[in-house]
């Protein structure tokens, strides 16, 4: 095992300093975008626009590809985490938060209606003044 780790101790070295760079970012980001979510964002049958469509079309498509980039480089990242110092799950979901498929809102509605989950957001939201989440329309 120890030669092992000699063997790749610059790739390990990288992959623990990235670890606590997104650990940083995301003790800091995370409460700033919670508390910038429209309280009905996740609310059933509401339908939000997207930013995007306002954009020319060839910066909307750079702009859709860079993100699930950055999304598939987070997802990759946090499973990695799962092993190495860092925050693997958060970094995981927030890839997929950053990815386009389909039903990713619904899945992100399933995540948000969690009870610890819901509870620690509208904590968050409270403490910074805000309104809490809806899940109902």
């Amino acid at each position: 095992m120890v030669q092992w780790i000699r063997s790749y101790e610059t790739i390990l070295t990288w992959l623990t300093a990235a670890s606590v760079v997104v650990f940083i970012a995301s003790f800091m980001l995370v409460p700033f975008l919670i508390i910038r979510i429209p309280p009905d964002y996740f609310a059933a049958g509401k339908n939000h626009k997207k930013l995007r469509a306002d954009h020319h079309p060839v910066i909307r498509g750079a702009l859709v590809i860079a993100r699930n980039m950055l999304g598939c480089i987070f997802l990759v990242a946090g499973i990695f985490m799962l092993v190495l110092p860092g925050q693997g799950v958060l970094t995981i979901f927030a890839g997929i938060m950053l990815l386009d498929f389909r039903g990713k809102h619904r899945l992100e509605r399933w995540i948000v209606s969690r009870r610890p989950v819901l509870q620690s957001i509208n904590w968050i939201r409270r403490r910074a003044g805000r309104a809490p989440l809806t899940l109902e329309g």
